[in-house]
């Protein structure tokens, strides 16, 4: 692969991430979050993409970059009020700014009068109007007009601060970045002398025109912290070589007489600096291989010259540790937040190393299952080492599923603008809360549940939180609230989101359901089941058709997706108080903790997540109602029994429950029942194969895996099987999907 295009795929993949974190921070500003760190992030972002797009030639990504990180840096610098038309401006741009990253990525086109259109109205932002933008390209301009320098007189010199020592390497040069911009933003801090040293300019015909060669001292009268100053260079401090330290004014030196009394260079000092700069490139000195080093006078002896850098401390005598002054940006980093390196790695080679530790798993549990039946004893040498090689399999399948595991973070951060634009099309005022955005899951899980949480919320706004003047009505805050949360809970995943609104409307949604034929008028419901009318295909009770609802296309896509991940979806609504929905999620959809378990001759896999304990049943705990249903007293209530067998198909009446072993497992919302199969073989971690891509789907098997005899085992879909107790539409001739799986692996 060429080299330019690993590095230009890096960036792109760079520019995802700070587009996030811009999006984030403009939503944090908009609800009045304009603290410096949150308005310098988003500051940040713009940088880099700007940065990088230079590098990469994207003139149209630059030029509009710059527009936008000219107005943050107004908010930034106070000059410029975060207001709610401005933050407007400034989400617009936003979107732009990504269209313009994927157009570049992508080679496609964006609308140029919706940019320019943008742009306009970022210039209003800055005062410049239509006037266009004053070009940056000049040297003098960038390096000297736009940095506020104050050259102070002998008679007045600064007081007590800082010197700084930056000398900026080609690469920072190569992503766009500006040293005079710099220097401006150092001078925020308070007064400061500038001297440039061009001594290292080599000669015209040697000079790199991507090279660096001047080194910048400056002496900054701040009353400030080392920190302060570091924030100032935080986002290019890779690409430089920055020294700071204390002043000491009776070691500087004098500073030039010739300074405005204004306190900014004059003209023919700017001009006399650039003959200096430009003297050094026509002539310079010729340089010496190995110059001796000069011992430092002492502050009485020193020469005072008219412009010259300000030079570090000779290093002590005796050896110290390492101070912040030279310690390395990455190692400082490292050491202040507690984080080691990163590097990137392609996805796909993440997924072949998974499908690789899936396949070590399966050959570890068939050596396993040959050596038992070789019948070895267990107190060998080789159940000895085999036990430790299954400690290891297991440790390494974790390791590398977690290098996969990702904060919902990432999902979540999108969500704020959805609210905010779903909340202007509805004429609502919604706030929305989010916990648990640190909670990690897999990555291929965290892509697959966008959508469906774009559904729950679009529907939470628009169905869920009452109008303004209702809410007013009914007593409650005109603000509805919608909270995201994430969290783990018996090895999987849980998301919520629940409003404050008026909670679903029971009355009405059967009505709807009756209507369009998806349940008769004499039907008995429970208020779980009218509830759950909601996810039937097409069904809908908006009266009006818009841009958010009333296709009759919504949470009957929530349901599949979600079930196609292997996770299942409830409800509990309070009438006037609100509903919540809950996802549950697995947390990887590679591996999975099983029951192993037979039924009439064959092995199937019971997902330990949702098995609450296993028993022998009672003849005396037995109860039939009805013709066939039969339930399970167990701690003073009544739990259904389901014959695991008979509801697959691998037999045509049930067995006794007495004589069997039976499995109390909980479904999404709380259910239970009380699986009956033939016997228990073990626990295990088994690796899970795709049922669709191999055979189809089928009802009340989630997925497959393949065991160590070499066979497939079934994994139960436990709330389909659940779903057994309340209907008796599951029953399928699961014995003919084993061979075919068979067959094709």
């Amino acid at each position: 692969m060429d080299p330019m295009a690993e590095i230009r795929e890096t960036f792109f993949q760079e520019c995802e991430e700070q587009l996030g974190e811009l999006e984030s921070g403009l939503m944090r500003m908009e609800t009045g979050q304009t603290d410096s760190e949150t308005v310098n992030a988003v500051f940040r972002a713009v940088h880099s993409i700007k940065g990088g797009a230079g590098a990469f030639g994207l003139e149209d990504l630059v030029h509009f970059a710059h527009v936008f990180e000219t107005v943050l840096d107004l908010i930034r610098s106070g000059r410029l009020e975060p207001s709610p038309e401005a933050m407007r401006v400034m989400l617009r741009a936003s979107d732009a700014l990504a269209d313009l990253v994927r157009a570049a990525r992508d080679g496609s086109a964006t609308d140029p009068a919706r940019i320019a259109a943008i742009v306009a109205e970022l210039r209003q932002l800055t005062g410049e109007g239509d006037a266009g933008e004053a070009e940056d390209d000049d040297f003098a301009d960038i390096a000297f007009a736009a940095v506020p320098v104050t050259l102070e007189s002998e008679d007045a010199p600064p007081p007590p601060g800082w010197v700084i020592r930056f000398k900026p390497l080609a690469d920072l040069y190569a992503k766009a970045n500006e040293a005079g911009l710099l220097l401006r933003e150092l001078g925020r801090l308070g007064p400061m002398r500038v001297t440039v040293d061009a001594e290292t300019l080599p000669d015209l015909a040697a000079l790199d025109p991507e090279g660096a060669y001047l080194t910048w001292t400056i002496v900054l009268a701040a009353d400030c912290t080392e920190d302060t100053i570091r924030a100032v260079f935080e986002f290019v401090e890779d690409d430089c070589e920055i020294q700071i330290e204390r002043d000491q004014p009776e070691a500087r030196e004098p500073a030039p007489s010739a300074a405005a009394e204004s306190g900014q260079p004059s003209d023919d000092e700017i001009l006399a600096l650039l003959r200096n700069a430009a003297a050094s490139v026509e002539a310079p000195a010729a340089p010496e291989p190995e110059p001796e080093p000069v011992p430092v006078p002492e502050p009485e002896s020193r020469p005072q010259p008219e412009i010259a850098a300000v030079a570090p401390p000779a290093p002590p005598a005796e050896p110290e540790p390492a101070s912040p002054v030279t310690e390395t940006p990455a190692a400082r980093n490292d050491a202040a937040q507690g984080v080691g390196a990163t590097i990137r790695v392609d996805l796909d080679r993440v997924d072949r190393l998974i499908d690789l530790v899936g396949e070590l798993v399966i050959n570890e549990a068939m050596l396993s299952q040959r050596v038992f039946e070789a019948g070895l004893a267990r107190a060998s040498a080789v159940m000895t080492a085999l036990d430790e090689l299954e400690q290891l399999t297991r440790e390494i399948q974790d390791s590398v599923m977690a290098i996969r595991a990702q904060p919902v973070r990432s999902v979540f951060q999108r969500m704020p603008r959805l609210v905010r634009e779903v909340a202007t099309m509805t004429g609502k005022q919604v706030r929305l809360l989010t916990d648990g955005e640190t909670t990690e899951v897999d990555k291929t899980v965290i892509e697959r549940i966008v959508d469906p949480l774009t559904h729950m919320i679009r529907n939470a706004i628009d169905h869920g939180l009452e109008s303004t003047e209702a809410r007013l009505a009914a007593g409650k805050p005109a603000e509805g609230v919608v909270k995201l949360t994430a969290l783990h809970r018996s090895g999987r995943i849980v998301i919520e989101v629940e409003d404050d609104g008026a909670g679903i409307n029971r009355e009405r949604v059967r009505a709807k359901a009756v209507e369009k034929g998806l349940v008769s008028p004499d039907a008995q419901l429970t208020d779980e089941e009218i509830d759950n009318l909601i996810f039937m295909p097409g069904f809908s009770t908006a009266s009006e058709i818009s841009d958010i609802s009333g296709r009759g296309v919504g949470m009957d896509v929530v349901r599949r997706s979600v079930q196609a991940l292997g996770g299942r979806i409830s409800i509990a609504s309070r009438p006037g108080k609100g509903s919540t929905f809950t996802l549950s999620l697995p947390l990887t959809l590679a591996v999975l903790d099983g029951m192993v378990v037979s039924v009439d001759g064959h092995t199937l896999i019971v997902p330990l997540s949702a098995i609450v304990e296993t028993l022998q049943p009672r003849s005396e705990q037995v109860h039939t109602l009805g013709v066939d249903v039969r339930v399970l007293a167990m701690r003073g209530g009544y739990i259904p029994l389901v014959d695991v067998g008979a509801a697959l198909g691998y037999r045509d009446m049930p067995v006794e429950p007495e004589k069997s072993v039976a499995l109390l497992v909980e479904g999404e919302g709380g259910v239970r029942a009380v699986l009956v199969v033939d016997g228990i073989q073990g626990q295990r971690q088994v690796v899970i194969k795709s049922l669709e891509a191999n055979y189809r789907a089928v009802p009340g098997i989630a997925a497959a895996t393949v065991m160590g005899d070499g066979r497939v085992a079934l994994i139960l879909d436990v709330d389909a099987i659940v779903s057994v107790t309340r209907s008796d539409n599951l029953r399928v001739d699961a014995s003919r999907v084993e061979p075919i799986l068979m067959s094709a692996s």
